[in-house]
């Protein structure tokens, strides 16, 4: 069994599973706006995180000989471990939960806000659980810091998804006011104002202009015209305290810190551990996805298992950043095993990732207000230092 024993190398790992993790969502996002359906994309991203856990269990988790203190992967599936399997478990539930309602709220709240509220939310609660399973093997003195700058983070990331929503509302608004002067008989045709408005529809709309909204909200699954701005932030918030749960559920699956497994048996190694979790994750998304495809939520269409199958456009993207949260989860809990998964945390990162994806791929932001553009600013430079400090308070479990 291969593990991760150096400082060096489990900053390596979390880089690794910083830009994984980053990316997946983003592929999600993009499936989304092309009108699939969020139902059939998660079925299918499933069937591949769970493929990625299994690629790694039998790969890293069975390298070398076996030893009684660190069996391999098979061998420890035989061994009296429930305890921990069942901790290891309840983290597969609640990361399920956290990245099922993420899928919806991406829709409402924006793919960067929504990546910066959950991941900080996720580093305040979550961190600090892990630093005292961890038996602060992270130094308190710089993570502690780190945690109060992405609480500040989560406060900022608030502020930019409601200043954002102000200025898509003025912008409608704006553009209504303009159709209606431009269809009274004082209106000249081609006019420059009517050009900037973007009122000739014959003209792809440019990114983040009233038009360009509208057609999107034509080819998008979830429909976001009309729904309160509340409504998103509480699925955004709900996914940040599933998150906050995941990683210290593993932590004591993997090192019985409240000694829960029968003497003489083994703790669970990453592979062993990570391959559970991501079964109960695979076994609770099938559920809740087979339920929302005949009753769906957020005004979705209805479906069907058979639809679903029947569904191959962009399946294999949904393939594709199933493999990618998969094998980030996976590099994200080798690295914690070796420099304590506080400092993990620091994979929380990925909005980093993610807010490129948004501006570059989905023109987030852009013709936004000066307001938002500064809350926007603060919420990533606040972000960058809680990583930067996260990191920096990186420990080595003996």
């Amino acid at each position: 069994m291969y593990l991760v024993e150096s400082k060096g190398g489990a900053i390596a790992c979390m880089l690794l599973a910083l830009l994984s993790l980053g990316t997946w969502p983003a592929v999600l996002t993009l499936l989304e706006r092309r009108g699939r359906l969020p139902q059939h994309t998660y079925l299918d991203y499933s069937i591949t995180n769970l493929l990625a856990a299994i690629i790694i269990a039998f790969t890293f988790g069975q390298i070398g000989s076996t030893k009684p203190d660190s069996p391999n992967f098979i061998t420890q599936l035989a061994q009296d471990n429930w305890p921990s399997v069942m901790f290891a478990m309840a983290g597969g539930i609640v990361l399920s939960l956290g990245n099922l309602s993420t899928q919806y709220a991406w829709a409402l709240v924006g793919l960067s806000v929504t990546e910066v509220i959950t991941s900080s939310i996720t580093v305040v609660i979550g961190s600090t659980l892990n630093y005292f399973l961890d038996d602060k093997i992270n130094k308190a003195e710089i993570l502690f810091p780190g945690v109060a700058c992405f609480l500040i983070a989560v406060c900022l990331g608030s502020a930019v998804h409601r200043s954002n929503a102000d200025d898509n509302k003025a912008k409608l608004r704006d553009f209504e006011t303009a159709k209606q002067e431009a269809s009274g008989p004082s209106t000249e045709i081609g006019t420059n104002s009517s050009k900037d408005l973007e009122t000739n529809v014959t003209t792809k709309p440019k990114e983040g202009t009233a038009r360009f909204l509208i057609e999107l909200e034509n080819t998008r699954a979830i429909k976001v015209f009309g729904k309160r701005k509340i409504i998103g932030l509480a699925i955004t918030f709900f996914a940040g305290l599933c998150f906050s749960l995941f990683s210290p559920a593993f932590n004591l699956a993997t090192n019985d810190q409240w000694n829960r497994l029968k003497q003489g048996v083994p703790k669970l190694v990453v592979y062993t551990a990570f391959f559970y979790f991501s079964v109960s994750c695979f076994i609770i998304a099938l559920i809740l996805n087979v339920v929302f495809l005949y009753y769906p939520v957020l005004g979705l269409p209805k479906s069907s298992f058979k639809a679903y199958l029947n569904d191959w456009n962009g399946r294999y993207w949904a393939f594709l950043a199933g493999f990618l949260c998969g094998f980030g989860n996976g590099l994200q809990f080798m690295g914690g095993q070796a420099a304590g998964y506080a400092a993990a945390d620091s994979v929380q990162a990925l909005p980093l990732v993610s807010t490129f994806w948004g501006v570059v791929l989905f023109g987030e932001y852009r013709r936004s207000s000066r307001k938002t553009y500064l809350l926007l600013f603060c919420m990533l430079f606040m972000f960058i230092s809680a990583v930067a400090v996260l990191m920096a308070s990186s420990g080595h479990r003996k």
